[in-house]
């Protein structure tokens, strides 16, 4: 049995399958407990998981006005620098804030083991200073640099594996910001030295690669031949209603009225104007001829008046409403992605920022969805013509019900918690 702190910061895709995997964890024996922004201190207590609270300060900015117009216009390299340079005077001391809150947790959970999402910039210190072995965990492939794809946010270029291998190198120089607040934190709160790459850390102290593990299926993302042993990619970590979630009668009602709707949902992602597109989607349904099902979740769509063949709700589990639609239309987050293939569902793929692109032209390139529709370029008629398509396309429909298959009965968690006892193992 080890206690084991799993810090992580974002939105709630940032932080549901780390409480998959802690209920895993748990499950096996250990003693987890999730470090994560205090909004979302019921989703994960709730779940049975032990929780540290981090600043919400982030969440703040990002939901901020500014927040949502830098977010928006992220897509591609040009935009992710645009959206460092317009949140790097904000996103500095609440980074800050999070290197301490991360420390103030580890010392109240006393880790065996430290896990750790990119974001939370103080995992593998924090591991340092307390004498145990750190894990990199993630649901995209952004850190570890292959031939196979470029970096998530750069383009797809005919310039070979040498181009697409380069491109991570921009992923160390957009942490590089934090370099000196990485190595303040080091030598001011945790009494270590400062160290080249700190904001960024890829070694242990003893100069051995620090293990990543990737929440991702491989029938989706095939581990790329040039990652080197101590990448590892084993399945979604997906965190499945097994309380027997009671549905509302009129979302039952609504499914029982008529053919399979199309599910349309973009989680937190809301932009500028969530009433122009909850406009273009409403049409888009209608001129597909599809009934619809709209999720408006915590800051999504926008909901008013709306026609008796759209029904609105505010949240469904996946696991339970996936299987009962036709198709699902959504903005590309990693889980929401990984949600709607397990179900054997076309997806229509909305992307607002950087990984969506990715996620969309995965989705598009195993034959589980049409050409993504960014949200900056969604219209009525183009999401109209996606949606025809993953409704009516039978090849599509084969193909995603065989990856739904077998992406059913692979068991990430478990493959996961197995390169966790390993790393535990050789500790000793």
């Amino acid at each position: 049995m080890t206690r084991i702190l799993i810090a992580t910061v974002g939105s709630r895709g940032d932080v549901q399958p780390y409480v998959a995997l802690a209920k895993g964890l748990r499950a096996a024996g250990h003693q987890p407990t999730i470090a994560t922004c205090a909004r979302f201190r019921d989703f994960v207590t709730d779940a049975g998981v032990a929780f540290e609270p981090l600043s919400d300060d982030i969440l703040k900015l990002l939901d901020s006005d500014a927040g949502r117009t830098a977010m928006e216009e992220s897509a591609g390299l040009l935009g992710m620098i645009r959206t460092s340079i317009a949140l790097a005077k904000q996103a500095g001391p609440i980074n800050e804030r999070l290197l301490a809150d991360v420390w103030r947790a580890a010392q109240n959970v006393e880790p065996g083991l430290v896990i750790y999402h990119p974001k939370a910039l103080a995992g593998p210190h924090v591991a340092e200073a307390m004498g145990v072995p750190a894990i990199e965990a993630l649901p995209v492939p952004m850190v570890v640099p292959t031939g196979d794809f470029p970096v998530i946010g750069l383009p797809r270029l005919p310039l070979g594996r040498r181009y697409n291998r380069l491109t991570y190198s921009l992923v160390s120089a957009g942490y590089r910001q934090y370099e000196k607040m990485a190595n303040r934190f080091r030598v001011d709160d945790l009494g270590l030295d400062p160290v080249k790459g700190a904001a960024m850390l890829t070694r242990t102290p003893d100069g051995a690669p620090i293990d990543v593990i990737h929440a991702i299926s491989t029938q989706v993302l095939p581990r790329p031949a040039d990652w080197p042993a101590h990448a590892h990619i084993g399945g979604y970590w997906f965190l499945d209603d097994d309380q027997g979630w009671t549905p509302p009668q009129e979302l039952v009602d609504f499914l029982d009225a008529g053919d399979p709707p199309v599910y349309v949902g973009f989680g937190s992602m809301a932009g500028r104007d969530p009433a122009r597109i909850t406009r273009e989607v409403v049409s888009a349904l209608e001129q597909a001829n599809v009934r619809g099902i709209l999720a408006t979740g915590w800051g999504g769509l926008d909901v008013d008046a709306l026609p008796d063949s759209v029904l609105a709700i505010t949240e469904a589990p996946h696991d339970w409403l996936f299987p009962r639609v036709s198709a699902v239309v959504h903005h590309g987050g990693a889980g929401t992605t990984a949600a709607g293939l397990r179900a054997g569902r076309p997806t229509v793929v909305c992307p607002f920022i950087i990984d969506q692109f990715f996620w969309g032209a995965r989705v598009e390139d195993l034959g589980a969805g049409p050409t993504p529709v960014p949200q900056r370029k969604l219209t009525a008629e183009r999401l109209a013509a996606a949606i025809r398509e993953a409704t009516t396309d039978p090849a599509m429909r084969e193909t995603t019900a065989r990856i739904g298959r077998e992406i059913a009965a692979e068991d990430g968690v478990a493959e996961a918690i197995d390169r966790i006892e390993a790393v535990l193992a050789r500790r000793g």
